[in-house]
C-alpha cells in the first residue's frame, strides 16, 4: 500500500493550523568538559519524530500517548514556544516562524497549561491575572473598560466578577482552572492549545472543566489542539484524534472512527486500559513494559518491544504511514492484515 501523508489540505475547509513534518530534538549531552574526559559524543531526544496534522477552523484534534511521547512538545511548538528543528509549522497559511506575523500571531492563539497550581502568579489577584494579556496586546486601554472586561471574561467561565480581588490560593482546583481559562480568553484567541488541562483535577472537576470547554468552543468558535494521556477524556471533546508512541503520530483519523474499531496495536491497548461497564467480562491485554529511552530507541517500530503482534519485519524495518479506511495508520500488521483478530 502506498505511503500517504498525514495532512491533507482540503481546499473548501483550509486548516488553521498545519505541521509538517515537524521534528524537535533536545541536546541532553552531559556538559563538554565531562565529555572530554568520558571521550563520549553529544547526544540528542528526538522528542517529535516527523509530526504532521492539519486542524480545520472549528474543530478539535486531540494528541493522546503516555507521558514522554512527546505531546507536550508539540504543544509547545503548535504555540512558537518552541522552533521546529525540521519542518514547519503554519498559522492559516503563515509560518510561526515569521517575525513579522509574530504579534499578531501571539494574539491569536493561546494555551491553557496543565497544573492551574504553578501556572497562575501566587502574588497577584486574579483580576491582575486576567487582565495581563489584555493589557500586553493593548486590546483595551481605559481602567474601568478593562475592569469590564476581566468582569465578564470571569462570568463567561462560571465566575463572579467578584472573585477578582482575591488571590489564586483562595480557589480550588478546577476554580483555578476556570481562572486559566478566562485569563487565555482574555486576548481574544481563535485557536487553543490545551495541554492536559484536566489532569491535574478530580475525576467530577473534569467533566466540568471539558463541559466548559465545550460549550465556549460552540459558542466562540474557537479552534482546539487538546493534548491528553487518557482516551477517556478527549472521547466526548475530539473530531479528529492522533495516537502518539515515542514521538511519532502512529495512528490518525476521525475520534469516532478510531474509538469504534482502532487498527493499531498500541490504540487498542490504550482503549483497552478505559473503565467501562458495558464490557465487565471481555478479556483485556493490558499495557505492558516500558516505554523506549527517545535518546536510544529500537530499531523498526519504536513499539515492537511491547507490540503482541510483531514480527521481524517489525523489529527491523520502521513503519510507513498508511491509509487504512479513513484512518491513516503506521504498523506493518495493518499494513499486512495481521491486525483482525
Amino acid at each position: 500500500m502506498p505511503e500517504a501523508p498525514l495532512a491533507v489540505q482540503d481546499a473548501a475547509n483550509a486548516p488553521m493550523l498545519q505541521a509538517s513534518g515537524v521534528t524537535h530534538l533536545f541536546d541532553v549531552s552531559k556538559p563538554w568538559l565531562q565529555r572530554v574526559i568520558a571521550r563520549e559524543h553529544r547526544q540528542t531526544l528526538r522528542a517529535v519524530d516527523d509530526v504532521s496534522f492539519a486542524i480545520p477552523r472549528g474543530t478539535t484534534l486531540s494528541l493522546v500517548g503516555e507521558s514522554g511521547c512527546g505531546k507536550s512538545t508539540v504543544a509547545r511548538l503548535a504555540v512558537g514556544l518552541y522552533a521546529p528543528s525540521a519542518g514547519e509549522i503554519r498559522f492559516e497559511g503563515q509560518p510561526l516562524s515569521s517575525a513579522r506575523a509574530q504579534p499578531e500571531l501571539r494574539r491569536r492563539m493561546n494555551m491553557i497549561f496543565q497544573d492551574p497550581y504553578a501556572s497562575l502568579n501566587p502574588r497577584w489577584r486574579v483580576r491582575d491575572i486576567v487582565a495581563e494579556p489584555i493589557r500586553a496586546f493593548g486590546l483595551v486601554r481605559a481602567q474601568r473598560d478593562i475592569a469590564d472586561s476581566v468582569a465578564r471574561l470571569l462570568t463567561q467561565v462560571g465566575l463572579a466578577a467578584s472573585d477578582g480581588e482575591k488571590y489564586p490560593h483562595e480557589f480550588s482546583g478546577g476554580q483555578r482552572q476556570r481562572i486559566s481559562i478566562a485569563r487565555a480568553l482574555s486576548s481574544e484567541p481563535e485557536f487553543l492549545v490545551c495541554d492536559e488541562p484536566t489532569s491535574a483535577l478530580d475525576v467530577s472537576v473534569q467533566a466540568q472543566i471539558l463541559n466548559l470547554m465545550r460549550d465556549l468552543q460552540l459558542r466562540l468558535g474557537l479552534t482546539y489542539l487538546f493534548i491528553s494521556h487518557n482516551l477517556a477524556v478527549v472521547r466526548h471533546m475530539s473530531d479528529r484524534l492522533g495516537v502518539m508512541y515515542l514521538g511519532r503520530i502512529v495512528e490518525m483519523g476521525s475520534a469516532e472512527t478510531i474509538f469504534r474499531a482502532p487498527r493499531h496495536p498500541y490504540t487498542r491497548l490504550l482503549l483497552d486500559a478505559i473503565p467501562d461497564l458495558e464490557l465487565i467480562g471481555r478479556s483485556r491485554t493490558p499495557v505492558g513494559g516500558e516505554v523506549p529511552s527517545p535518546i536510544a530507541p529500537p530499531p523498526g517500530c519504536p513499539f515492537h518491544p511491547r507490540c503482541p503482534l510483531a514480527n521481524a519485519r517489525c523489529r527491523s524495518e520502521k513503519p510507513r504511514h498508511t491509509r487504512d479506511g479513513d484512518v491513516l495508520v503506521a504498523c506493518h500488521a495493518v499494513e499486512e492484515g495481521r491486525n483482525t483478530t
